[in-house]
């Protein structure tokens, strides 16, 4: 039986050796380019974030003023009346530029480790609906201007923000779950590191 001469045995193993590092670096190269692409594609996405309206709520009341030029045995001589009608937008909004958030490709985690506060704002309006007052005893307009002003701070102050804002929290939880379906499809964890986002599908 002939040998094959050492130099043959030395080359095959060289140039296996080189297959094997060519397919290894080959994968690596894949495995990073697939990586590199989940981390565009993820913070491509919460780039785009922006000022969020989780919560509008509307409110109304009526609210009445009365008052009178003077009284006499009890009663009001040239009473007059106005009846306002007050009305309330309030919004709940994050600013999800102020979200900080850190993106572990090799492990495949987005961590959250900063939420935004919440800004309330709360947008009052009021009309007259009805006035009756005498020729003698009329509302002036600084009057006019002062209980407007007056039923304007009222329904502000009648607006339960404690509630609105644990609402809006909820609903950003709600919304942060629709804004992370990309980094789920992907296969990456969500993991919360404020501890406030309890009943996220993490």
């Amino acid at each position: 039986m002939r040998r094959t001469p050492t130099y043959i045995g030395i080359l095959i193993g060289i140039l296996s050796t080189l297959l094997v590092v060519s397919v290894w670096r080959g994968c690596k190269e894949k495995k990073a380019e697939a990586i590199n692409q989940d981390y565009y594609l993820i913070t491509n996405q919460i780039s785009k974030m922006n000022k969020m309206v989780v919560l509008e709520q509307n409110f109304s009341s009526f609210q009445t003023h009365k008052s009178a030029a003077f009284k006499f045995g009890g009663y009001d001589i040239l009473p007059k009346e106005m009846v306002l009608y007050t009305t309330a937008k309030a919004q709940v909004t994050y600013d999800l530029k102020q979200m900080k958030i850190d993106v572990d490709t090799i492990n495949k985690k987005l961590v959250i480790t900063e939420l935004p506060r919440a800004e309330i704002k709360i947008y009052p309006d009021v009309k007259i609906h009805f006035m009756d007052d005498y020729t003698m005893n009329r509302f002036d307009q600084k009057s006019i201007n002062g209980i407007m002003e007056s039923a304007k701070q009222n329904i502000v102050k009648s607006v339960d923000q404690k509630k609105l804002e644990q609402e809006g929290h909820e609903q950003l939880v709600h919304n942060l779950n629709d804004i992370f379906v990309l980094a789920k499809a992907l296969n990456y964890k969500i993991e919360d590191k404020t501890g406030e986002l309890k009943g996220i599908i993490l």
